[in-house]
């Protein structure tokens, strides 16, 4: 799925107020924090994952393997949180978040 800036901006802007739903401890990204993020996506669309850890390359390492197991898109990463997009279903009446036309 490939999204504009706008619509990029705009779900950073939906994400601002979202608490992060998965923690990534010491041991990084195993195969339980992806089985737990992949099942926050399908339930909430957009969510906010936190890392811990101050290796700045580490977090981006992870960002992009997160994104590319989960297929989801990667909207946001500062500092320790990250932020990811998946659209739960193809039918746009259940979408939970709607993303503005181009």
């Amino acid at each position: 799925m490939k999204l504009s800036t706008k619509q990029i901006a705009h779900l950073r802007g939906l994400a601002h107020s979202l608490n992060p739903v998965v923690m990534i401890g010491n041991n990084g990204l195993t195969e339980n924090v992806v089985k737990e993020i992949e099942l926050n996506l399908n339930v909430h669309e957009l969510i906010k994952v936190q890392v811990a850890g101050d290796d700045r390359v580490a977090r981006k390492a992870i960002f992009d393997e997160i994104c590319k197991l989960t297929n989801a898109v990667a909207v946001h990463h500062i500092g320790k949180q990250l932020v990811f997009y998946r659209a739960s279903s193809t039918v746009k009446e259940s979408a939970k978040v709607v993303i503005p036309k181009l």
